[in-house]
């Protein structure tokens, strides 16, 4: 009887749909529960394991391991150490990794309409209206962070080619370029496309703060 090799020396089995399918293959890295998400929480920057287990409520820690895990080996993030004093590990996603953002924002598209209403049970965090809102944006020219204010929380986008870099993050930005106040209602429309950046902006549904180049295309300057 053949000797069974240790735990550490197995080869890893991964799930596949074992189909010669763009689709399917992408699914075969993606396409577990919560792996998604966590690739929304990571668009916003390098995070500790447990920033994400505080802000991917219902998800266990076993789970949450083994999906960042499954991420490393397919190669849509890495995890490194930081230099001191913050001695901590992070995780950050690789170019592939980010190279998902369109699939999220077009996830986010599509499952705008369902969010007619707020469930009781729904957890909700201001960061994640930065991907509806960032589909109104993408018609600003001017490179910058803008600051975003909700009743929810802050949380801060990058507009222009910045965008592409690193497309928002989490919580007030140090030197924004412009801010702007608006309610997590009004995030979900500009996604939808019910309503644009500059008719919420002259309606005043969003009011806008700062004084350069940002700020004034923003007001339709």
């Amino acid at each position: 009887m053949p000797r069974q090799q240790p735990a550490a020396q197995r080869p890893v089995r991964r799930r596949s749909y074992d189909q010669f399918c763009a689709s399917a293959r992408a699914l075969d890295s993606v396409g577990d529960r919560w792996t998604l998400l966590i690739v929304r929480e990571l668009l916003a920057g390098p995070r500790r394991y447990t920033d994400l287990h505080a802000d991917l409520p219902g998800v266990s820690t076993d789970v949450l391991a083994s999906r960042l895990k499954d991420m490393e080996q397919g190669g849509l993030a890495v995890r490194r150490r930081l230099p001191p004093p913050a001695a901590a590990s992070v995780y950050e996603l690789t170019e592939r990794g980010h190279g998902l953002l369109p699939v999220l924002a077009a996830l986010a598209e599509w499952g705008a309409p369902a969010l007619a209403e707020r469930r009781p049970t729904d957890a909700v965090r201001a960061h994640w209206f930065a991907l509806p809102l960032l589909r109104a944006l993408t018609g600003l020219t001017q490179e910058g962070v803008l600051e975003v204010r909700l009743d929810e929380g802050e949380f801060h986008v990058r507009t222009g080619r910045g965008a592409a870099v690193e497309p928002y993050g989490f919580g007030p930005a140090p030197q924004p370029d412009a801010r702007i106040t608006l309610d997590a209602e009004l995030c979900l429309e500009l996604g939808r496309g019910d309503v644009t950046l500059a008719e919420a902006v002259k309606d005043g549904r969003i009011e806008v703060a700062g004084d350069g180049p940002l700020a004034a295309e923003l007001r339709g300057g």
